[in-house]
């Protein structure tokens, strides 16, 4: 008996154990493939190498390939042998898709329409589509689903009173030539393809210019761009229009998202940053455009895709060229234009150069000299360590100590002096010019740092410009020397040393109001390198030398200064493109500093067409152009099948494909699989152009029928997957801020350029943001055109599910919680765009306000009774309390 529960107990200890084989064994070493001709499913199939061998080889980390277990799971397994490897089960090889897999198969070419096919479904479960949505409510519906914003009562009493058969096609006609379109559907993609205006990580400084690659994606729906060009130009736009801006902007795409802008000089560090860059460059093309997790191939082979870890290396090898930065975007035109100003300005500066550093060449036999008369004839440099400048005794109240180039580096301490040596600065008042503010901490900088004895914290003056310290001592005092330091504990090593202040002037005052200067920078050796150097080569030139070398310094100040008023070229966030320093390598396990082989760069072996390797040493940009065109060959099945999907997905709510950028073995499975390849095959037909495809889904009997609930229906199938009514959608958080000014009749119209903010934005090695609690016509334009800081709340469209940019958002989460109720009911934001809907209406009748009210927010006239209640609540509360009752209501909060 104590034996039986002995083994018992050893089963159930160690039942982890084969499940650690499962995962990590068993791919290779099942029935199948018995990769060296082992099988470990049972205990019956591995017995040849239990357990000596297989704790020999696990213990020496050969087992799995690429590093071995982790130390727990190495240990769990020599536990289990050492207990007898206690082993009941049989083991089964995880799931895996291969290459036959449904999403990796040629278009299938069904007959048949997008109705037919849902019918087909439909008739399945004894379902069917509901009766048509009325009017009022399909062009709400079309207008926010294609525009993002609500139809104008003037723009639904003509789609009313238009009986024409084709009322319904025009609308939606006149919706897709909108430019609106391009905002509404621009930012799905700017979603799916991770885009954000700021680098994440540590620092998350803004990107001031990746906007440009913003409004190209706008203006590339709206110019109903084919998507197969959209895909290339997005991954090689500055080889197939080299000298076309519009085009050249589009490869933002590629550094769209984080980036560690930390410098690091070990290499373990540099090279992780590197390969996470491209591993970003890599998922966001993987996924967006071809709906797969290559990414999950980074360590080792994917385990559930017929993915390489090979095919992740051949993608990044790809993009290898590719680093984060900004680039000038402009025509060979402008280009020629504005070398034709800086060329001759450029050639006079690099004469200038020459001649100074011939000059300087010059003095080398007797710059020794020329230094050594240079330091008996003045004082020694100051010092970030420790300065100071004394006085003959003079009795002051106030003290100034004034910088015309400001206090570069800041000071931590300042101290005043009497002639026996008693500090007065503690005790005394100390003001300042100014003080730099951290906002993320306002006592960063602070002035008392100045006089706390303390040399930890600094005071720094906000920007660069003159800056003055001012001393007042409770009453008149002998003084005699002003002492003061930027780095006294020496804590930075040096870091400082050339940011430290050089020109200054030192006055007393008794009364605050007449000064007399005592002490100055005046006869101090330069404090910089450079301005030593230059000192010093005046002083060993022969006096004509010394005027020419003057006055060619005018000269090129002159020219620089001329070479600064000519404006730059645009600059776009959208990359710089360099032949790579080193190939990528195959990493084992992921890690950097294990390299394997170099990898060229070729296509996925996942999928067959047009296969291609490039290589190691062809120029940069050809891998590019080719796996551009790879993407964009019609004979690719998964591209056309992730865009039609995707168009789907945002026009029902939900993908035929649940999970838009995972068509693998763990994304969900098409639930009308032929549906699916006849939109792909549509898309194709209309060469690869968005707006008619859009079109054939609206005019759908799918899209045209109602919402409405029917218990029945929803017993057999409760989320509406086969679509027996259209499904109602809370309006994603863009649209809801976007049609709150649209009501209000404060939307600024303003397209395209920089973007603007809803936080305050401030710098201090790390950006900080605080988000806005007042908002002013600034900030009026739609949210599309708002600054999307990475890992930052912007409160009311974070509350309503505004995704962060930091990752790839394919399908947004819709949650409700009552924090959405409060923020729309009491945000500023509400009640200014209450405020602005009471003046829109301020000239119209009782009756006629409430009415225009209702037609503005829901598209309809308020009924009988919702006109009295309005009445009331007005006469009670007042008009704005009612404009943010109409705002958080369902009716306008939905499509349905």
């Amino acid at each position: 008996m104590r034996v039986l529960l002995l083994l018992s107990l050893a089963t159930v200890v160690y039942a982890d154990a084969p499940q650690i084989l499962a995962r990590r064994c068993l791919s290779c070493h099942n029935d199948s493939t018995r990769l060296g001709n082992l099988s470990l499913t049972s205990r019956a199939t591995a017995a040849a190498v239990l357990p000596a061998k297989l704790l020999a080889r696990v213990e020496r980390g050969e087992m799995p390939p690429g590093g071995g277990l982790p130390a727990a799971e190495r240990a769990e397994i020599k536990q289990w042998i050492e207990a007898g490897a206690p082993w009941e089960t049989t083991l089964a090889a995880r799931p895996r898709a291969t290459s036959s897999f449904w999403s990796l198969q040629p278009l299938a070419s069904p007959a048949g329409t997008i109705d037919s096919h849902l019918e087909t479904a439909l008739r399945a479960k004894g379902l069917a589509f509901s009766p048509p949505a009325d009017r009022r409510t399909l062009i709400r519906r079309a207008t926010f689903d294609l525009t993002g914003l609500p139809p104008t009562p003037a723009e639904v009493d003509a789609f009313l009173n238009d009986r024409a058969p084709n009322a319904y096609e025009k609308l939606i006609d006149r919706l897709l030539a909108s430019p609106a379109y391009g905002e509404r559907w621009g930012r799905h993609w700017l979603d799916v393809i991770r885009y954000g205006e700021s680098h994440g990580y540590e620092q998350n400084h803004v990107r001031p210019h990746a906007w440009r690659f913003r409004d190209y994606v706008i203006r590339a729906f709206n110019q109903d761009l084919p998507f197969n060009r959209f895909m290339m130009e997005q991954v090689a736009g500055d080889l197939l229009a080299p000298g076309d801006p519009n085009v050249e902007v589009a490869t933002g795409f590629l550094v769209a998202g984080p980036h560690d802008t930390v410098g690091n000089s070990n290499l373990a560090a540099m090279r992780q940053q590197r390969a996470d860059d491209l591993d970003d460059i890599v998922n966001a093309t993987a996924s967006a455009f071809l709906g797969l997790t290559v990414n999950c191939a980074r360590c080792h082979d994917h385990k559930f895709d017929p993915i390489q870890q090979l095919d992740y290396y051949r993608l990044a090898a790809i993009f290898n060229g590719v680093t984060h930065a900004d680039r000038p975007i402009a025509t060979p035109e402008a280009r020629a234009a504005r070398e034709a100003l800086t060329a001759p300005l450029e050639q006079q500066s690099k004469r200038a150069k020459e001649l100074l550093a011939s000059l300087t060449e010059s003095t080398k036999p007797n710059r020794a000299a020329a230094e050594a008369a240079l330091r008996v004839r003045h004082r020694a440099p100051v010092s970030p360590f420790g300065a100071e400048e004394s006085w003959p005794p003079a009795r002051a109240r106030f003290v100034r100590f004034r910088a015309p180039q400001g206090f570069p580096g800041g000071l931590d301490e300042v101290e005043l002096f009497t002639p026996d040596g008693q500090n007065l600065a503690p005790a005394a008042r100390l003001t300042v010019s100014s003080t730099r503010i951290a906002d993320g901490n306002p006592d960063a900088y602070h002035a008392r740092h100045l006089h706390d004895r303390v040399f930890d914290k600094r005071w720094f003056p906000e920007g660069a410009g003159p800056a003055e310290i001012t001393i007042e001592l409770p009453a008149p005092a002998l003084t005699g020397k002003l002492a003061w330091s930027t780095d006294r504990a020496r804590a930075f090593q040096g870091r400082f040393q050339q940011n430290t202040v050089s020109q200054y002037a030192i006055e007393l005052s008794i009364d605050g109001q007449s000064w007399t200067p005592v002490a100055s920078h005046v006869n101090r050796l330069p404090h910089r390198q450079p301005d030593l150097d230059r000192l010093i080569t005046l002083e060993a030139l022969a006096p004509d030398a010394r005027a020419r070398f003057a006055a060619t310094e005018a000269e090129l100040q002159a020219a620089e200064a001329q070479l600064k008023q000519i404006p730059p070229l645009p600059l776009a966030y959208a990359g710089v493109f360099k032949q790579p320093a080193e190939p990528v390598y195959l990493l084992k396990g992921g890690s950097v500093m294990q390299r394997g082989d170099p990898v060229l760069p070729a296509s996925l072996s996942t999928l067959s067409h047009a296969p291609f390797t490039v290589p190691l040493n062809a120029p940069e940009g050809e891998a590019r152009l080719q796996f551009a065109r790879w993407l964009a060959d019609n004979r690719n099945p998964l591209t056309p099948r992730v865009i039609a999907n995707r168009l789907w997905h945002y026009h029902f709510g939900r993908g035929l494909v649940a999970t838009p950028s995972d068509f693998g073995y763990n994304g969900e499975r098409p639930s009308h699989p032929e549906l699916l390849d006849h939109l792909a095959q549509r898309l194709l037909a209309h060469g690869w152009r968005l707006k008619p495809l859009h079109k054939e889904i609206l005019l759908s009997a799918a899209y045209q029928q109602s919402s409405g609930f029917q218990s029945g229906a929803a017993r057999v199938d409760a989320d509406a997957r086969l679509l027996w009514r259209f499904p109602p959608q809370r309006l994603q958080a863009e649209s809801l801020r976007d049609a709150m000014l649209h009501v209000a009749g404060a939307l600024n119209p303003e397209r395209g350029g920089p973007s603007f903010r809803l936080y305050k934005y401030t710098v201090d090695n790390v950006a900080t943001y605080f988000p806005l609690d007042q908002f002013g016509p600034e900030t009026y334009r739609r949210s599309v055109y708002a600054e999307s800081a990475r890992s930052i709340s912007t409160e009311l469209l974070t509350v309503f599910d505004c995704p962060d940019s930091s990752l790839p958002e394919p399908r947004r989460v819709s949650t409700t919680s009552p924090l959405q109720a409060l923020s729309l009911l009491n945000h500023s934001f509400t009640v200014d765009m209450a405020r602005a809907l009471e003046k829109r209406l301020a000239n119209l009748s009782a009756g006629e306000r409430i009415r225009q009210a209702f037609l503005l927010t829901y598209g309809r006239p308020p009924e009988p009774a919702e006109l009295t209640q309005s009445h009331q609540l007005i006469t009670e509360h007042g008009f704005i309390h009612f404009a943010r009752a109409l705002f958080n209501t369902n009716e306008f909060l939905y499509v349905y």
